[in-house]
């Protein structure tokens, strides 16, 4: 559901992601998979949370991050900047600078930052800068053009945490950057709006027009719980409207969500209702995302349907 806290010093704390993640059930993760949004966090003092955050999560480590990943079948892994950590980048970027070959990162950072420390994050792993305006911590659309026009100097892309029904006032803005941008969460729209709804249809023209979309988010979007059966209507939608222009998300630890806490697994098999097509979801956990996020291609298997890709049971363990 899409209960949010009011951002406050005393942020209500959130639970921790299921400790057991699984491969789906539903399909064959294809080699080179990539989850394109998950989360690294410390406590403090190392890594302070900043006071005006919305909520307080547990430390989801590298370590365990990593493990999701191993876990799912997932080759490659993005990093979101959280955004209870702010502008301080230091644990994303040092699981990046560890893991150089398998992650990428988001990166959120002020406007201002000295050559060097720009040319640390691009060398890290860094490859885009994430505009959040839903969650305390994050930072927003008022100095829109500047980030567009840093990220077009440093060959990122911009992502955006942004509600739908704000998507018809910004979507003249949106379709002028000079850089490639992401929606997260399908614009974290409750499905209670109905496709018909100016934002979702907003939403939909944008990506049919050049925009990505992060099928991800489920949960947030479902008004009607596990297992978010009412998604998959608009996520089809999104994908039939650029298919080469979606790519999958755990969205893990699930930061900010009080309700069921689901398996990642699970996540993965609602993209078999997402995208029932064998060959297009695999292209959306591999080709889309490695031509986004700059993953060498060597080794997918993408141009023809992997073996056995929609027969349950059949997934290995």
């Amino acid at each position: 559901m899409r209960e949010q806290p009011p951002s406050t010093d005393r942020a209500p704390a959130c639970p921790g992601p299921d400790p057991h993640p699984h491969r789906p059930t539903r399909f064959v993760v294809p080699q080179g998979a990539v989850d394109t949004h998950a989360h690294v966090i410390a406590a403090p003092p190392a890594h302070p949370l900043v006071s005006g955050r919305s909520y307080t999560p547990p430390p989801a480590t590298p370590e365990s991050y990593l493990a999701m990943l191993d876990a799912t079948g997932m080759s490659h892994g993005v990093l979101v900047q959280v955004s209870v950590h702010g502008t301080d980048n230091s644990l994303m970027v040092e699981t990046l600078t560890a893991n150089r070959d398998r992650l990428r990162g988001i990166a959120v950072i002020p406007l201002g930052l000295p050559d060097r420390e720009l040319a640390a994050l691009k060398a890290a792993g860094v490859v885009g800068l994430r505009l959040n305006v839903l969650y305390g911590g994050g930072v927003g659309f008022d100095q829109l053009d500047q980030y567009a026009a840093l990220a077009r100097e440093m060959g990122w892309h911009l992502q955006f945490l942004v509600d739908a029904k704000d998507l018809p006032d910004l979507s003249p803005r949106l379709g002028k950057l000079p850089v490639p941008f992401v929606v997260d969460h399908w614009g974290h729209f409750p499905t209670s709006r109905g496709i018909a709804d100016p934002g979702f249809q907003a939403l939909v023209s944008l990506v049919r027009d050049g925009a990505w979309v992060k099928l991800s988010g489920a949960y947030r979007n479902s008004v009607g719980g596990p297992p978010y059966a009412d998604t998959v209507p608009f996520a089809r939608l999104l994908h039939e409207a650029a298919p080469e222009r979606c790519v999958w998300g755990s969205d893990w630890p699930h930061v900010a969500h009080w309700q069921h806490m689901m398996n990642v697994g699970d996540l993965l098999d609602l993209l078999a209702d997402w995208v029932p097509d064998p060959v297009a979801r695999a292209r959306v956990l591999t080709d889309n995302a490695h031509r986004l996020y700059g993953f060498a291609p060597a080794g997918l298997t993408t141009a023809s349907s992997p073996p056995a890709a929609t027969e349950p049971g059949r997934q290995p363990s």
